[in-house]
């Protein structure tokens, strides 16, 4: 109701005599109209605060009372913790979406599907949920066998043998999707010292912690062409394949193989081909140019054992080994365009080079744009980088430009970069593309591979300055050196192979060789979401101290003994170091820190100026020199021999790359500020996760049952 229909309720007399006055009755009115109108608006919405759907956000929590909705953990310890603090965590009180499900799922109780979309929901992990007891047998007394023969009777729970005339069947034997009959186990499935799968009353939710990530019509590399033998992976190592998960078809089917990130079997493949393999699945192979017509067709592909490469396909055949991500064509076959395949590997997070979505900031309108690729305006980028600075000679304005590469290929020599005063340079991939950038060393030269970064001369004061952006890449062979007056470099989402190269089983070619080469000019290097091998990092006498700050990445020289961050003699970098939530495989030698944070650092760690910053929630070796720390492991337990660091593995190709072991203690997986693990994979919050699932699962386990969580991977 507005202030004049209130007016206009009152008598004439009081009115005429309000006018006398000045109005002074109607400004009281408007004042009262406005806490009118609030309580108007207030009961039209009391209709909509019935339901969670269109309730206001302070109803949320009354509804969740009703209907007994329980907070979960890892929203509660963001509460206690505060919002202002930015733990990362969720921050709000009751999520709408978990109290509206929260009637649908009670109607859903103790059904085994129910159990899978709680995982996918809360923790955001596929998962596949067993019923154990189904699978026990009972073994039977002699005895009891006996007088039942005698008596013409059968015993009551028949024991069951393994069948081996089922290889499928074999190769799921302790999985998720194991079929064979079990003996009781004594110990909970929920148990937090030993859990116990098969027991009377056991539910296991098996769960895939590794995501799929694909890689989209890349080409294969060559080993021996005259064999016509070739690995997926385009670096040259052997590479598991894994599913690529579909959706499944109903909210009460219960997860199969194809509906999770699992391996793929020699034998699954080779009896569920169909599932598998094709354009838009698990895998898919080209011979040649065309992306429609030199697919390779279904009944070509046989899944085979390529281990020695002893294997020969027949006339035709292209054999696929998906536990070693291997291949193979009929000798003498080999493409003159190669081969292209789409496949799937597994990983802990969005990080390095990838094909998965990146954010990106908007450049400005002025920003000269070259497009890489087939069928684009260059065809390398050299050839960008030329018309670049051709256009520049020109216009000078045009010192900001983007060269983005747009195809799944392998980009060798690209070339020095060379800026000029104010240039401002973005070298990226285009968003669901991961270019591989190999370095080769020239014919006759001893000299490092190199990707050289060139900035204009200057001096110590000079503010001829060049700043590069390198986006999405991943780059092997060599090391990028930044020489000259570059003031700021930022690396996001690349991958720096550590040790340059990769032998068929991973193993680095150049042990603890720098993949990131500075010196020159005092550069601001900022690494995001990336994985790289060593940093080396030259000062010079009457030059400001280097910055180098780490985010959410992995500084691996390839050896704990190695040297991660230091100066290309071995003294102490000339850099003020900051790293947050980063794992170090190596030693770090610098010259200060400005904060080490949320840090896994597998080496030694010696900093000169002790002074200035700090080191908090870290775990680093005993003995290591650095300024005062608060929270960090073991020092903070007092027992290294117990609270020691372990991987899943250390070697940068592999499924389990720098991602804690189940083993690890307890003070490590939780070691971080807000109770997540330290170190690159500090975002996923795998600890609350597996809390907040557990809360759940007690809430809805069937009646009666003893709930467990089994990781898969």
């Amino acid at each position: 109701m507005t202030p004049d229909e209130l007016y206009a309720l009152l008598p004439t007399v009081h009115r005429r005599r309000d006018a006398e006055e000045g109005g002074p009755l109607r400004a009281l009115l408007t004042v009262v109209a406005e806490q009118v109108a609030l309580l108007q608006e207030d009961i039209e919405r009391l209709y909509d605060n019935w339901f969670i759907e269109t309730c206001d956000d302070w109803v949320v929590p009354y509804i969740g009372d009703l209907v007994g909705y329980e907070i979960l953990p890892g929203t509660a310890a963001a509460l206690s913790d505060g919002i202002s603090r930015g733990t990362g965590l969720p921050a709000v009180v009751v999520p709408r979406r978990d109290v509206a499900d929260t009637v649908v799922n009670r109607r859903r109780k103790g059904t085994l599907a129910l159990l899978e979309d709680l995982a996918s929901a809360v923790a955001g992990w596929p998962a596949r949920a067993v019923e154990h007891r189904r699978l026990l047998c009972v073994t039977q007394s002699v005895r009891r066998c006996t007088s039942e023969a005698g008596s013409g009777r059968r015993g009551s729970a028949p024991g069951g043998l393994v069948e081996l005339r089922h290889p499928v069947a074999l190769d799921r034997l302790g999985g998720p999707f194991d079929e064979f009959a079990r003996t009781v186990e004594v110990p909970r499935a929920g148990s937090a010292r030993r859990p116990g799968r098969y027991g009377i009353q056991s539910v296991g939710l098996h769960l895939w912690r590794l995501r799929p990530y694909s890689v989209t019509r890349a080409p294969a590399h060559c080993l021996d062409r005259d064999r016509a033998c070739y690995t997926f992976n385009v670096l040259a190592i052997d590479t598991p394949l894994f599913t690529a998960p579909v959706p499944e078809p109903s909210s009460c089917h219960v997860a199969d193989e194809t509906n999770v990130p699992g391996p793929i079997g020699r034998r699954a493949l080779a009896e569920q081909l169909y599932d598998y393999y094709g354009p838009g699945k698990s895998l898919c192979v080209w011979t040649g140019p065309d992306a429609v017509d030199d697919v390779v067709s279904l009944d070509r592909i046989v899944a085979a054992d390529l281990s020695a490469w002893r294997y020969r396909p027949r006339a035709g055949q292209v054999a696929v080994d998906p536990v070693l991500g291997r291949l193979m064509l009929p000798p003498g076959t080999a493409p003159a365009h190669g081969v292209r395949v789409t496949y799937h590997h597994a990983f802990s997070a969005d990080l390095g080079g990838g094909e998965y979505p990146r954010t990106e900031p908007a450049p400005a309108d002025s920003t000269e744009r070259y497009r890489v690729g087939p069928g684009e305006d260059h065809g390398s980028i050299a050839d960008a980088l030329d018309h670049w600075q051709a256009a520049k000679r020109g216009h000078p304005h045009k010192a900001e430009a983007i060269v983005e590469i747009t195809a799944n290929d392998v980009w060798e020599d690209p070339g020095d970069i060379r800026l000029d005063p104010g240039d401002r340079l973005t070298l990226r991939a285009a968003d669901g593309v991961r270019p591989v950038v190999r370095l080769r060393g020239r014919h006759g030269d001893d000299r490092p591979r190199a990707l050289t970064i060139t900035g204009p001369e200057n001096g110590p004061r000079s503010e001829a300055t060049a700043r590069i952006v390198l986006d999405g890449l991943l780059v092997t062979g060599g090391c990028v050196r930044v020489r000259g007056g570059v003031d700021r470099l930022v690396v996001r989402h690349c991958t720096f192979v550590p040790g340059w190269e990769l032998e068929g089983r991973g193993t680095p070619l150049a042990p603890g060789a720098p993949s990131l080469d500075i010196a020159g000019s005092p550069v601001r290097t900022e690494i995001r979401y990336s994985v790289l091998g060593a940093v080396t990092v030259a000062g010079r006498d009457g030059w400001e101290p280097n910055r180098v700050d780490v985010c959410d990445s992995v500084l691996d020289a390839t050896l704990r003994e190695a040297t991660a961050l230091g100066s290309p003699d071995g003294a102490p970098a000339d850099v003020v170091l900051t790293a947050r939530r980063t794992t170090v495989i190596g030693s770090v030698r610098a010259r200060a820190v400005d904060v080490l944070e949320n840090c896994l650092l597998n080496g030694e760690v010696r900093i000169d100026r002790c002074e200035r910053g700090s080191v908090r929630f870290c775990w680093l070796p005993p003995g290591s020199v650095t300024p005062p720390r608060f929270h960090c492991e073991p020092e903070h337990s007092g027992d290294p021999e117990r609270v020691t660091l372990r991987f899943a593995g250390t070697r940068y190709g592999i499924s389990g790359y720098v991602r804690l072991a189940d083993t690890c203690a307890e003070e490590i997986r939780r070691g971080g500020d807000n109770g997540s693990e330290p170190g690159a994979l500090h975002h996923l919050f795998q600890p609350q996760r597996a809390d907040n699932l557990r809360t759940r699962l007690a809430e809805y386990t069937p009646a009666g049952c003893d709930a467990g969580l089994f990781f898969a991977t």
